[in-house]
């Protein structure tokens, strides 16, 4: 089993067993993301394996972050132990939009 879950008080806290790979990443965001549209929980808690989840394991994080970002659903991942948060996207799951760059070969100042 990928993940397991559970919800209480409007939060549908994952757990995420393992570091994830290539042949299993997407499975376990695709399994979150149909909690999520099933459940419509006011946040989600994902519980990581280690505090440094391995690229596979971001990446899936990463897509449903994404996913929870577009529904107004705030996202919180934590280590291990299930008490530190962890900083994964920055200071908030609203990220801010990059500005944007001048670009060409050539400037005249």
């Amino acid at each position: 089993m990928i993940i397991t879950h559970h919800i209480t008080e409007g939060t549908l806290h994952v757990k995420v067993s393992h570091e994830l790979g290539v042949t299993n990443r997407a499975a376990a965001a695709l399994q979150i993301e149909a909690l999520v549209h099933t459940h419509r929980p006011r946040r989600v808690t994902v519980v990581l394996p280690t505090r440094d989840p391995s690229p596979m394991t971001f990446s899936a994080l990463a897509r449903v972050q994404r996913m929870c970002q577009s529904l107004g659903v705030p996202l919180t991942a934590t280590g291990p132990d299930g008490e530190t948060q962890l900083s994964l996207f920055g200071n908030s799951t609203r990220a801010t939009r990059p500005e944007r760059l001048e670009h060409g070969a050539r400037h005249d100042h």
